[in-house]
């Protein structure tokens, strides 16, 4: 259906799912620059013994995604793991903006959908951080 609405709207999408890690490794050294990178790893924190390695994985992405991206380009990207809060994960993009020698403007900061409520008494179940932001 993506494919049927970009042609719909004229586009070319070049559709990837890989091992981000290696992934944005290898695209890095090639110096092609993108317009938007969606950023959605699985959990990287599942307990809080594992906060730094996550943070520092979550920055790894972050950084080399912002240096692939054109100037006005988006970046999406998003965290599971509810042991990195929202504040946590916006302190990871903007260090990784600075390293990256780029300035992001956020469009939107978002949860999960209505499909999966966060309730008040299990603060585990507000998981989800989605940060869409435009970089220049």
């Amino acid at each position: 259906m993506a494919d049927q609405n970009a042609a719909l709207n004229g586009r070319e999408i070049e559709w990837i799912e890989a091992n981000a890690f290696d992934l944005l490794k290898d695209y890095s050294s090639s110096g092609h620059l993108y317009d938007t990178i969606v950023l959605d790893p699985p959990a990287f924190a599942k307990s809080k013994r594992e906060m730094d390695a996550a943070m520092r994985g979550y920055k790894e992405l972050n950084l080399r995604a912002l240096k692939m991206l054109r100037p006005g380009g988006f970046l999406i990207t998003c965290s599971c793991s509810y042991h990195v809060s929202q504040s946590d994960f916006l302190e990871m993009l903007a260090s990784s903006a600075l390293d990256a020698r780029r300035e992001l403007r956020l469009v939107e900061v978002r949860g999960q959908s209505r499909d999966h409520p966060v309730l008040l008494n299990v603060p585990e179940t507000g998981y989800l951080k989605c940060v869409v932001a435009r970089v220049s």
